[in-house]
């Protein structure tokens, strides 16, 4: 009895000296919120999901696709955050969570940003939706044809801010969480403005002008490590959602919860998946840069040309994988034939962990490398029998 005593009492301590989190990594949160998924940004991996791909409302979480489209607008040059919008009657119309823009009113596409994000206006959302595509329902069908381009395959929009209670308004945590990726990935600058907490603007109409405060509906920014987005949405019919975002240690993530019961639990559990997926990630990044080799190309009166690495390489981990495993090799195309150009890549940086590739960085040319003709290769002859 002493001796099963003693293996007791050294097992106890054994888990006591585990590092903290080390046991709740390896089992997965307990959350109250029916649709759930949290993702690594970087690279798309999923690391939780419940229920991910049922259809349910996810009132004005619906603005992530609106917020997505305004940024690609302005990518393309459609419009700038300089532009000014005026707000219709029909926009100073809707309901719900608003910043009580009046018709006519004039406010610049960065002002209505931070109107849509911060505060969830859903004026602001239309008022957007008119200015990019003229009516709002033009611009329901490019958020379907956007979401159909992404994959988001439980997805459908009725509207641009999710104000409409139908059963034909919906998406899913999967997609939800596929859209929140795709905005951060490609537009990271919205957390500049999904991470303010307050802030006031200014209302200019023929009244005159007066001050408005917008304040944040993501309680998350203030109670959660890192958190610096993304988007909530709660009405009656759809509950409470959210698509929050945080990073840590240079890892990104996003926790999706949609119809939680209330705000209270759709903030814990966020907070909670949040937690449950960064104590899974871990990020390997090269800080070495390599001195790389000069190489030779064909067709070429140059002996050597310089080459060089075309980004950064890093690799998340969700097994707790030793990286000092990793190795790393060069790897060249069979040919390198002139004429090249500056960045035209010849090779790759490979990456291996235990003998498996896990990713590569392209080498290319550092400088351009033109073909010689055959008047070149006789005024090289001619030099080297003049120079002896």
């Amino acid at each position: 009895m002493k001796r099963v005593l003693r293996w007791f009492l050294a097992v106890l301590l054994l888990i006591s000296s585990l590092p903290a989190g080390a046991a709740s990594a390896a089992s997965e949160p307990e959350i109250e919120t029916p649709h759930a998924l949290v993702m690594e940004v970087s690279t798309g991996t999923v690391l939780y999901e419940k229920d991910a791909d049922s259809r349910v409302h996810p009132a004005s979480v619906t603005k992530s696709m609106t917020i997505l489209l305004i940024f690609e607008a302005i990518e393309r040059g459609e419009i700038s955050l300089t532009d000014e919008a005026v707000t219709s009657a029909y926009a100073k119309s809707m309901g719900g969570s608003q910043v009580f823009l009046e018709t006519g009113e004039t406010q610049t596409v960065e002002t209505l940003l931070k109107c849509i994000i911060i505060a969830s206006g859903n004026d602001a959302a239309v008022t957007m939706a008119e200015k990019i595509a003229g009516t709002e329902e033009a611009f329901v069908e490019r958020m379907n044809e956007r979401a159909a381009e992404l994959g988001m395959e439980n997805t459908h929009f009725v509207d641009c801010c999710g104000l409409t209670e139908s059963a034909e308004h919906y998406t899913s945590a999967r997609d939800v969480a596929l859209m929140s990726r795709e905005l951060l990935s490609h537009y990271p600058q919205v957390t500049e403005y999904s991470s303010i907490w307050m802030e006031d603007i200014t209302h200019e109409t023929a009244q005159g002008s007066s001050v408005f405060t917008l304040t944040n509906t993501n309680k998350l920014l203030r109670a959660c490590e890192g958190c610096d987005g993304l988007k909530t949405g709660s009405t009656s019919y759809a509950k409470y959602c959210l698509s929050a975002t945080a990073r840590r240690d240079g890892i990104r993530l996003i926790s999706v919860v949609l119809t939680a019961p209330d705000s209270k639990t759709r903030f814990s559990d966020a907070a909670s998946l949040l937690d449950y997926g960064f104590s899974l990630c871990f990020l390997y990044y090269d800080e070495e840069v390599p001195a790389l080799p000069q190489i030779t190309v064909r067709g070429t009166l140059q002996e050597e040309f310089a080459v060089c690495l075309d980004g950064e390489f890093s690799y998340l981990s969700t097994t707790g994988e030793d990286f000092s495993q990793i190795g790393k090799s060069l790897e060249w195309k069979e040919t390198i034939q002139a004429p090249l150009e500056k960045g035209d890549q010849v090779g790759a940086y490979v990456y291996t962990l235990n003998g498996v590739r896990i990713g590569s960085v392209p080498v290319v040319m550092a400088e351009d490398a033109p073909k010689a003709d055959y008047m070149d290769y006789l005024g090289q002859a001619w030099r080297k029998w003049v120079l002896g």
